[in-house]
């Protein structure tokens, strides 16, 4: 199974066509082979599920700026032997939490910084930043200062449960 993963959207109905249309377009490409899209939270506004729903099926989360009915705050589901998670805003106690759930992989969202990060605890935590604002990663030293870029994720979990995950740059919209 092939999971297109995204959050932090922001997308309203007053942001200009041409910026949704953009980054539609760049979404269409990225995930065109993608059995579901997995969206951490922070869409806003309906019709952007609507629109995602047109390249894959979707699944979705409530974050703090969404308008939009019947979202959970938390999701879960399996892709053969790994449990995934979906949550907006990592839990403060996020070991206990992957524990209670039997988490294999969480997907969040909230930082608009993209992660892939493995725990002391042997889980994956997945964060694809934001395609639309996003925020570069904290400085490290002796590096060079990091850049901003709106990405999204790709997952990819084969019938004999290798995973391949990988963060995508998407161009500006």
């Amino acid at each position: 199974m092939k999971l297109g993963i995204i959050s932090d959207t922001h997308i309203t109905s007053n942001l200009e066509k041409n910026q949704k249309s953009s980054l539609l377009i760049q979404l269409k490409r990225v995930f065109k082979d993608v059995d579901k899209i997995v969206h951490a939270g922070d869409v806003c506004e309906q019709f952007f599920l609507k629109e995602l729903e047109k390249i894959a099926p979707i699944q979705c989360v409530q974050g703090k700026c969404d308008n939009i009915d019947n979202l959970e705050i938390f999701i879960n589901f399996s892709v053969n032997r790994y449990n995934v998670g979906v949550i907006h805003e990592l839990p403060e106690d996020l070991e206990g939490f992957m524990k209670k759930y039997e988490l294999h992989i969480i997907i969040c969202g909230k930082t608009h910084i993209p992660i892939i990060k493995g725990t002391p605890f042997n889980t994956l935590i997945l964060n694809p930043g934001s395609p639309t604002k996003p925020k570069p990663p904290p400085p490290k030293p002796g590096f060079l200062k990091p850049v901003a870029r709106n990405t999204v994720i790709t997952l990819n979990i084969d019938k004999n449960d290798v995973m391949s995950t990988f963060i995508v740059s998407l161009g500006t919209t």
